[in-house]
């Protein structure tokens, strides 16, 4: 069994970008694996650059696998590989802060969370006259609809978003603790994103 792995890890790996292309349509995820770790670092470079920081290039490096993973079987290969997904990778840059999970998460932000007044720092609590009830249920709203998605994805998926979208631990902890390898929690967390876009299409994502 490992050594049937083998190979097919090795045979995908030896592909150029169409035929991976091909191979990821068929049903081979490693393919899609495989285009990642070819390009995460150009990518990651180029977002970094774009955006002036390591954190949001990074995250932006991230948005643009998962609609490369999402789009790819369209793609109708009229140009390069590499040059579509520069493009997209770019557009994303600039819109970069506008993204689903940003205002997802935005709106889903603790309700226990201190809040800065001009003279010092308050918990709300639930009926606080200073909490907006139309906010207070807002936030209740999509705080239930993650949880409610979350539960239903894949415990690979779940974990791997809890440890970097819920919890903010960065690429290297959570390799170190789910012991997987870089590329590997790069390229998870971009199926996991899109499968969580998936749970909440047409609640809070369009």
């Amino acid at each position: 069994m490992i050594a049937e792995k083998t190979k097919t890890v090795s045979k995908v790996a030896g592909q150029d970008d169409n035929s991976l292309i091909t191979s990821f349509c068929d049903g081979n995820n490693l393919a899609f694996d495989r285009l990642v770790l070819k390009y995460q670092d150009q990518i990651v470079g180029l977002c970094i650059r774009y955006l002036g920081n390591r954190a949001d290039g990074e995250d932006a490096a991230q948005e643009t696998f998962v609609k490369v993973y999402k789009n790819l079987t369209r793609f109708k290969g009229e140009s390069l590989f590499s040059t579509w997904l520069y493009r997209i990778a770019l557009n994303t840059c600039k819109n970069h802060g506008r993204s689903w999970w940003s205002r997802l998460t935005k709106k889903a932000q603790r309700l226990d969370a201190p809040v800065e007044t001009e003279n010092d720092r308050y918990v709300p609590e639930i009926g606080d006259e200073r909490l907006s009830p139309e906010k207070d249920l807002e936030r209740r709203s999509t705080a239930q609809a993650i949880s409610t998605a979350l539960a239903q994805l894949p415990p690979l998926h779940k974990e791997i978003l809890l440890l970097r979208d819920i919890q903010d631990h960065s690429y290297e902890e959570i390799s170190v603790t789910l012991k997987i390898s870089l590329g590997t929690v790069k390229s998870r967390l971009v199926r996991a994103r899109a499968a969580m876009q998936e749970k909440l299409r047409g609640t809070f994502y369009g």
